[in-house]
């Protein structure tokens, strides 16, 4: 049965099915009352006519305090800072509960990660938003918390395998296999192209050099990928990569930087007067890039949206504690490709200050 209108809800399902409006709210938010027979024709019909519980409303009738900490590197800002604007402007925006939104910092991944989470324990929070580094490390702090009742929440990359709830993070692979072809335009001839990356043991900088990798070998054979390079998000240790690299034989003909750590591979490459010689992309958008892009001396940059992220992550984390700490799907975020001729369309995104032309999501 097909029910039309603006207004499909709880109504329209106790309406079809001939039962009352309190029937019907009983059975869609699982409480006592209804047997199993009619909660599950009240669940088929609310699927038929695509209703979802609104949330705010829900929250209104709850009256609910939640406790949230958004537990993120210091190091990046121009990437993390407006991952946290995200957050905190999805919780600005609920209505109807309480929600006491607290952040944590530590260094850089890999640096102060765990103890910042090790202290976040004692604080039983309902829900934590995180961007998970070395998932091996991150997996047994994953499992305390969500085992002492904290729904844990990844953002920026994933922890598949863990008791995390969900994940919103940009579709790593795609980002890479857009670079690579992106580069095959550009270098049709024989060429060595190399990475340069952050810590791999995070999923999302080794899903970037897969698609990377898998793309250049169907679409561009004739360029040989070089070993990648792991900076470990330190700046001095990719400025001194990147001189080796560039002053060894053969010296490679495109760059791929794939995370927003450029910056220290881009002086090296001034200061070797090598800017503007070699095809390169880099990651994420902030002022210093600008000008790069404008003079041509950097191809494009995939932008990773981090507002969005934030926002999504916030809110997904939010339905699904007011679900009872129901697992909620995957997002994943179409990466954006900013080159010189659309650079001035985002200039918003530059500042920091919002996020999106428009949202486009896949499910994973």
């Amino acid at each position: 049965m097909a029910i039309s209108g603006k207004s499909s809800g709880i109504k329209d399902i106790a309406r079809a099915l001939k039962v009352s409006i309190g029937t019907v709210d009983r059975a869609l938010h699982g409480r006592a009352g209804v047997s199993e027979k009619t909660k599950a024709r009240v669940l088929k019909m609310a699927e038929q006519i695509g209703y979802r519980p609104n949330l705010a409303a829900q929250s209104l009738k709850l009256n609910r305090h939640l406790s949230i900490a958004a537990i993120l590197p210091r190091h990046i800002s121009h990437f993390f800072d407006p991952v946290r604007a995200g957050i905190r402007a999805a919780a600005e925006a609920t209505v109807g509960l309480t929600v006491s939104l607290e952040f944590h910092e530590y260094p850089r991944l890999g640096v102060g990660d765990v103890e910042a989470f090790e202290s976040a324990i004692s604080r039983h929070y309902d829900g934590i938003i995180f961007l998970p580094g070395n998932t091996r490390r991150f997996e047994p702090l994953i499992r305390k918390l969500s085992r002492a009742g904290t729904a844990m929440m990844c953002v920026g990359s994933d922890a598949p395998n863990t008791e995390r709830v969900g994940s919103v993070a940009v579709h790593a692979a795609v980002s890479g296999a857009m670079v690579a072809e992106l580069l095959s335009f550009k270098l049709s001839h024989k060429a060595t192209v190399a990475v340069f990356s952050g810590e791999l043991s995070t999923l999302d900088h080794a899903e970037k050099l897969r698609g990377f990798a898998a793309a250049l070998a169907v679409q561009a054979p004739q360029l040989t990928l070089l070993p990648a390079l792991e900076s470990h998000e330190r700046p001095g240790e990719a400025y001194r990569q990147t001189l080796a690299l560039m002053q060894s034989k053969p010296q490679p003909e495109g760059l791929y930087l794939s995370t927003a750590n450029s910056m220290p591979v881009l002086r090296a490459l001034e200061e070797l007067g090598l800017m503007g010689k070699v095809q390169i992309v880099t990651t994420d958008l902030f002022q210093e890039i600008v000008p790069l892009i404008e003079d041509g001396k950097v191809l494009a940059t995939i932008y990773q949206r981090p507002f969005t992220q934030g926002k999504l992550a916030f809110e997904t984390l939010l339905k699904c504690l007011l679900e009872g700490g129901k697992p909620q799907p995957l997002i994943r975020l179409v990466p954006h490709v900013i080159f010189r001729s659309n650079l001035s369309l985002f200039s918003s995104q530059i500042a920091g200050n919002d996020d999106e032309l428009e949202t486009e999501l896949q499910p994973a």
